[in-house]
């Protein structure tokens, strides 16, 4: 009987084994039946001849990239002395620079600007339409000067405001050639560019335009770049001499915001003689510009320069000494929201010695500038209106002498002159 039982017993346990072997066993086939089957991709087998065809075949053409955009501007501007010439100029008839007429609608410029990239070279071209191109461009025309043509028969000279290449051989270095604005002072032709509409007297009597010939600029780092380059000279289309002027700026970023940048020319600006040969003499400007974004809202900015000249310049007056002119300006603006901006301008500008066509009786004088700005932004910034109050003083001359502006009967008894009006600006 104890047999019977402990044969049952084995047999039970037998197959409490079998049993416990086969559901082990389907677990584990469950298991690995419920996992993700990873399939070994195979790799695509490239013979000789189609990795040649693949080298050979046309890659897509680098077209380059052509870009345009300009701007248009215009004025009216009241003048409160209410000449009876009905502009700004003034007894030296450099007074103002562009915004010339006073108490009339006004065209400024039709700017289209013009470039194409391709890998490491570009051409820009700027040609403009309107009374302030050629303001600019003003040393083309040589009519008075030489009592020819405008510059030598290429009457279109006076349509390019800018024309030149790039080329970079390195990111660091770039060449350029051509015709392009001058690197010297804080303020521009371009209206859009400026703060301000009207150009200070530093600008208009003080510096060049523009430059034409070579430079190259380097850029040592994000803070740091040096330009130096040779140009026929001051606002000159035709080198009126064999020799050329040395152009130069250094530029450093030594702070976040704060950006200083040292300009200089330095050359001979006298006519060459009937023979061909050079006459001996002097033209150069010492020049610093500082800006200090000082928050998101708020911008400052100097501009100091000195000038200085000796012998004769462009076939004007002859100076036996060397004689300067210096200028000192103070930029201020605020942007109170995405929509106004407001500025203001304070200018001194010392040309009591002569040197420059800033005269009042044909004399040295010397002007502070007084000027207000607003800029209402509209159609996300396309288009820009620029009211503006201005304030010139100049020195008083002597009793019984003409002052530097004219009165409503067409006298100059005026050494001080306001204007307020606005300027309207639309960028493309």
């Amino acid at each position: 009987m104890k047999k019977f039982v402990y044969s049952i017993l084995c047999t039970a346990t037998s197959l409490c084994s079998i049993e416990n072997d086969v559901f082990g066993q389907s677990e584990q086939l469950v298991a690995s039946l419920s996992k993700k089957v990873t399939l070994t991709k195979e790799e695509p087998i490239v013979t000789e001849g189609e990795k040649k065809a693949a080298a050979e075949e046309p890659k897509e053409e680098d077209k380059g990239k052509f870009t345009y955009s300009g701007y248009f501007d215009t004025y009216y501007f009241a003048n409160l002395n209410s000449p009876s010439s009905r502009n700004n100029l003034g007894a030296s008839g450099i007074s103002r620079g562009f915004d010339r007429y006073s108490g009339q609608f006004q065209l400024g410029m039709f700017l289209n600007r013009m470039t194409y990239a391709y890998k490491n070279t570009e051409v820009v071209a700027e040609i403009g339409f309107g009374p302030n191109v050629e303001y600019g461009s003003y040393g083309s025309d040589f009519r008075y000067r030489w009592g020819s043509v405008i510059a030598n028969n290429t009457y279109s000279a006076l349509l390019i405001k800018q024309a030149y290449i790039n080329y970079k051989p390195t990111d660091k270095l770039t060449f350029t050639m051509g015709q392009f604005g001058t690197h010297i002072g804080y303020e521009m032709i371009d209206a859009p560019l400026n703060f301000h509409y009207s150009i200070n007297n530093t600008f208009n009597a003080g510096i060049p335009f523009y430059h034409l010939g070579l430079k190259a600029t380097y850029a040592f780092s994000d803070k740091v770049s040096l330009m130096g380059g040779v140009v026929n000279g001051t606002d000159n289309m035709n080198d009126n001499n064999r020799g050329k002027s040395f152009i130069g700026q250094l530029t450093i970023s030594p702070a976040k915001g704060l950006t200083v940048y040292l300009n200089t020319i330095q050359g001979n600006e006298a006519n060459s003689r009937a023979t061909g040969s050079d006459t001996t003499s002097y033209f150069g400007v010492l020049d610093l510009v500082a800006t200090y974004q000082a928050t998101d809202r708020l911008l400052l900015a100097v501009w100091a320069m000195q000038g200085s000249s000796s012998g004769e310049f462009q076939g004007g007056t002859y100076f036996a000494e060397t004689k300067h002119w210096t200028g000192a300006n103070f930029y201020l603006s605020y942007k109170f929201s995405d929509l106004f901006s407001l500025g203001t301008r304070i200018e001194y500008f010392d040309n009591t010695s002569g040197a420059r066509a800033l005269l009042t009786n044909g004399k040295g004088t010397d002007v502070n500038t007084y000027t207000l700005t607003g800029n209402f932004y509209l159609a996300d910034g396309k288009l820009t209106l620029k009211p503006e109050f201005r304030l010139d003083s100049f020195q008083k001359s002597a009793v019984g002498e003409d002052q530097q502006f004219m009165d409503s009967e067409g006298k100059f008894t005026k050494n001080t002159q306001s204007t307020l009006g606005m300027a309207v600006i639309y960028k493309f």
